[in-house]
């Protein structure tokens, strides 16, 4: 009886408490190695329960995932499967939290504002062929290092400066306008991102109308289109959308691999499973069964 008892108990702390989940691909590495098999706290961030297709989404002691946690969730995306407890899972770091402001690149790639205005970051500048002589002697003067130049024609040189060389070279020429940065497409600069929140409006623009529609139909029940680049809402025009779950913006460690929300978007709250917390199994694909196991990986938690 007390042995039925148990077996009772660990199921239960299997299925409502703790689940196990196979890394499947390189994306969260050095963190989590493909074939690990971890432990998922599934009271992390509250208990959401199951059965969602009967009693709908609810969770108990609900708490708001963490900036740098790496979190289980269902696919956001898998429409196919209207159950979102039997969607695809999926793993990646959380990167962005409700009201969070993102730089995102075009391909939306966050970016970092450190790396975007490091004042070490090269750009290209210009100055007139004629010139040339005195930029390589003002280069030698001010001990910047010649990378050579970056393109030429018949009547312009173009070299890459930080902004502190341009800065030390504008002070050696007095400033003149004969050294000017050279223009660049602004469509390519980093444009800001501001993660949804429960309650909270979002501005509209070119750049995030179609995720910010996707999300609208996907997971608010909204009917949403966009018609000559103007954003539809239950048909019509809008320039604000508002929203009424929690959602986050997640990311891989490996930026080549894209099964994050550069895929499918932002993540509602009640996709989230739970925290990835411990390694419970390692071993290096397509080994045999003696060999192959990362035993110093075994049982490490997991951050």
């Amino acid at each position: 009886m007390a042995f039925a008892g148990a077996i009772v108990i660990v199921l239960l702390l299997r299925g409502f408490a703790f689940t196990s989940c196979l890394i499947p691909s390189t994306g969260m590495e050095n963190s989590l190695l493909e074939g690990e098999r971890i432990i998922v706290n599934r009271w992390s961030y509250g208990l959401r329960l199951p059965f969602m297709s009967v009693f709908s989404y609810h969770r108990w002691c609900e708490r708001p995932v963490k900036k740098q946690d790496i979190v289980v969730f269902n696919n956001p995306a898998a429409i196919q499967q209207p159950m979102i407890d039997r969607r695809e899972i999926y793993i990646s770091r959380c990167i962005g939290t409700p009201g969070d402001t993102l730089l995102i690149d075009s391909l939306f790639t966050v970016v970092s504002p450190e790396v975007q205005f490091n004042p070490d970051k090269k750009r290209l500048y210009s100055y007139p062929t004629g010139k040339e002589k005195l930029m390589t002697s003002l280069m030698n003067t001010l001990s910047i290092t010649d990378d050579g130049l970056m393109g030429n024609n018949d009547s312009t040189h173009v070299r890459s400066f930080s902004r502190y060389e341009f800065y030390l070279l504008k002070q050696a020429i007095n400033n003149q306008n004969w050294l000017q940065p050279l223009t660049e497409n602004k469509d390519n600069d980093p444009k800001p991102l501001i993660i949804p929140g429960k309650g909270k409006v979002l501005r509209v623009y070119p750049w995030n109308i179609t995720l910010l529609r996707n999300t609208l139909v996907l997971h608010e029940g909204k009917q949403a289109e966009i018609k000559n680049d103007t954003l539809y809402v239950d048909e019509k025009p809008t320039q604000h959308c508002y929203f009424t779950k929690d959602y986050y913006w997640m990311g891989a460690n490996n930026s080549v691999n894209l099964s994050d929300s550069r895929l499918f978007g932002f993540v509602p709250q009640d996709h989230i499973i739970g925290k990835a917390s411990l390694i419970w199994f390692s071993k290096e694909k397509g080994t045999s069964i003696t060999d192959g196991y990362r035993w110093n990986r075994f049982f490490r938690t997991i951050k």
